[in-house]
């Protein structure tokens, strides 16, 4: 078979050799997000099978909506019209595709996968390419909002693919939240990376500000009033922190060595283009330190502690789940 040629923009235009109406969805991936994702699948009227990455909790609480199990990426790829990957990074999303048993060896010419991981997109445009070698469409469509907007099928997606490719695609996606078209394979997960820089760097900010004021003697609810009508507004202050470092809690949220990781894929991405990132590499030493000091598994907000030693207050600090001296 010969391999589709890439455009300008250095991905595969293959034309779509597989049926323009999607009814048969595989799934990989069944972890925080996949599980409820592939359910959003399943009650917007697929036929969802699934095959589990390394949780089978998640694919025994599926067959009660109905979503039927293979035994591996290939068996499932054989039996369906798009396949569906929500894996943690590169590495996975690769053994998923070309491992053994991987996708490709009983994927049919036209299948179409969607990579809902958040990877690097130099990453994806590699996936696309060796894929579109097989007759094999791909769209890279990472996502925003966390376990509960992907229960209710609310999420913001992100999508990088060619436009035949994203016409195919967009009934799937539009069953779990938002797509948005960006341009081609490896856009969304550009844009998916813009959105974890701002965070990891305005987490940042927002704790090293608050914890300056309440240094200073400030009271930080009043503090944050303040701010909310001023330019400082943001999300992560007025909505995530409350929930987390100032209800004294890193339970729950997002993980902080998965932003890690996403850091890590923009760098990664940046450094292709030649583009330095300064901030963004100091925010990934700053997370760095507190993943090596054992709180990866914690909400991101957890990069508080570090602020809190350097402020004196090693209680706060040291704690997972303390409420933060002084609130």
């Amino acid at each position: 078979m010969t391999a589709a040629s890439p455009s300008s923009e250095g991905y595969p235009e293959a034309s779509p050799k597989g049926p323009l109406v999607i009814a048969r969805v595989g799934f990989v991936g069944l972890g925080a997000m996949g599980e409820p994702m592939a359910r959003s699948l399943r009650r917007a009227g697929f036929d969802v099978t699934a095959t589990p990455h390394r949780r089978r909790d998640a694919l025994e609480r599926l067959r009660h909506d109905g979503v039927r199990e293979a035994a591996d990426p290939a068996s499932l790829a054989s039996e369906v019209d798009a396949v569906v990957i929500s894996v943690p990074d590169a590495p996975e999303v690769e053994e998923v595709l070309f491992g053994s048993r991987g996708v490709v060896e009983g994927a049919k010419s036209g299948l179409l996968v969607i990579d809902m991981s958040t990877i690097s997109p130099v990453a994806s445009r590699r996936f696309a390419e060796k894929l579109a070698e097989r007759g094999i469409d791909f769209a890279d469509a990472p996502v925003s909002g966390g376990p509960a907007r992907a229960g209710d099928g609310t999420l913001t997606i992100m999508v990088g693919a060619s436009p035949q490719s994203f016409a195919r695609a967009e009934p799937v996606l539009r069953a779990m939240g938002r797509p948005h078209h960006l341009g081609p394979v490896g856009m969304g997960e550009t844009v998916k990376l813009v959105n974890q820089i701002v965070i990891a760097n305005v987490m940042i900010a927002n704790v090293e500000a608050l914890v300056f004021a309440k240094r200073a003697g400030a009271e930080l609810d009043a503090v944050r009033s303040v701010l909310a009508s001023a330019t400082a507004s943001n999300y992560l202050l007025q909505e995530w922190l409350p929930k987390t470092w100032l209800a004294g809690t890193f339970s729950g949220g997002f993980a902080l060595d998965l932003l890690r990781k996403d850091l890590a894929a923009a760098l990664d991405a940046a450094r292709a283009t030649n583009y330095p990132m300064p901030a963004t590499g100091l925010a990934y030493q700053l997370y760095t330190t507190r993943s090596a000091e054992g709180d990866g598994a914690l909400d991101y907000s957890a990069i508080a502690k570090a602020y809190e030693w350097n402020d004196g207050d090693s209680a706060a600090a040291g704690g997972h789940g303390e409420k933060p001296g002084g609130q």
